[in-house]
């Protein structure tokens, strides 16, 4: 009882000065502010590459990948957007050995009779050969399910027309856009995924202040003095950073909720974002245990959360090009399907729960094995390769 009474009570503590601070809501609302210019390029941007007459991201594809096309009527080929795919035209006498040689992608045939088939009313059969070991194999299933599905739709609508006797004259097959292209889904998914965890990257100043300023005010002493165990001290510090960093992702995401954003199973995403803070907090702990100064601080702060900020997105990226199970294990990945309404099993949810879990234990216990040690916290300090050694058990101190 009284250990949680002491941590609560620092965290209330730590909660209330930081609220307090005119320096943390400056930083606060200036985050708002940022949120909102974000907010506003970002749908400008979006409407830009929906827009015919606007930015495309297709240019920047231009000869991604290379696909064999074996049709003959030519109708699927026209579709086939070639700024995206670059079209090689084939009998399939050859289109293996090019697989297998990596001069292209795949293969995608059609009926050799595709023209007398659609004039007759008849299915026409169409099939696509991947090459499984190329990863660019992701961006050519989706464009030629997009042609396909592009095609049958205007087909379907020209064979409506024509029964009902409308528009009795018009020939050919326009192209219509029936799904996000793969460059938009990126664009929406991993952008409103980042700017969900970008609050979680916002208060590391707040640890750093907390701690490091410990050792630069010379209160250090008088806070180890205290009948406070170094757990509680670091876990009171700690949480109160993830309470504040909770009420801000409350207010983000009813922020991008007025603005127009979809986000389904709004209480999960919120739970996994904030649950997300607490390692992340843990590893800020560890700098600023270590840290004798703010700046040696800040320099190890930016390191660390680039590589955190690597391990979330490019899981993500991954999973949105191959559908990889293990990409489960970036919280992002997770929080990215379940806003967007995408069917996720237990398991994967719990392979980043987990993660999540294990990495807020060994971070914290690692902070609190540092802060504990009067030469990190009073010096001289020993160098990280020693410490390494030390807490392996293969030096002792």
């Amino acid at each position: 009882m009284k250990l949680s009474m002491n941590f609560a009570t620092i965290t209330r503590w730590e909660f209330k000065n930081t609220l307090k601070s005119k320096k943390f809501l400056l930083i606060f609302f200036m985050q708002l502010s940022v949120l909102a210019m974000l907010i506003i390029m970002f749908n400008s941007f979006a409407a830009n590459i929906e827009s015919d007459k606007g930015l495309s991201l297709t240019p920047s594809l231009t000869d991604f990948t290379t696909l064999d096309v074996d049709d003959q009527g030519g109708i699927f080929k026209k579709a086939i957007n070639p700024e995206i795919i670059d079209i090689y035209s084939t009998n399939n006498n050859n289109s293996l050995i090019r697989i297998e040689t990596g001069q292209t992608s795949g293969l995608y045939t059609v009926s050799m009779d595709s023209i007398e088939r659609i004039q007759k009313g008849e299915v026409v059969d169409t099939v696509l050969y991947l090459d499984y070991a190329d990863p660019r194999r992701s961006v050519v299933r989706d464009e030629i399910n997009t042609t396909t599905q592009s095609v049958s739709t205007a087909l379907t609508q020209s064979y409506l027309q024509s029964v009902n006797s409308q528009n009795t004259t018009q020939t050919g097959v326009k192209e219509e856009i029936t799904g996000e292209s793969l460059p938009l889904q990126l664009i929406r998914k991993v952008m409103l995924a980042v700017l969900l965890f970008m609050p979680l990257f916002l208060f590391g100043n707040i640890i750093i202040d907390s701690v490091v300023g410990e050792k630069e005010r010379k209160t250090g002493e008088i806070l180890v003095a205290m009948p406070l165990s170094h757990v509680e001290i670091l876990l009171g510090k700690g949480l109160a950073v993830v309470a504040i960093s909770a009420l801000q992702v409350a207010m983000w995401i009813i922020i991008l909720l007025a603005a127009g954003f979809t986000i389904k199973n709004v209480i999960p995403v919120y739970f996994l974002v904030v649950f997300t803070a607490i390692p992340i907090v843990g590893l800020t702990s560890i700098i600023a245990a270590y840290a004798k100064n703010y700046k040696e601080a800040g320099i190890g702060i930016s390191i660390a959360y680039i590589v955190v900020v690597g391990f979330l997105i490019v899981p993500a990226l991954a999973y949105i090009s191959r559908k990889s199970y293990s990409a489960n294990i970036s919280p992002m990945t997770t929080v990215m399907r379940l806003f967007s309404g995408e069917t996720i099993t237990i398991p994967e949810i719990l392979m980043s729960v987990m993660f999540i879990i294990i990495m807020s234990v060994l971070s914290f216990w690692m902070a609190a094995w540092l802060f504990r040690r009067d030469d990190i916290l009073f010096g001289p300090r020993p160098g990280p390769i020693k410490l390494v050694l030390q807490l392996m058990g293969i030096k002792k101190r």
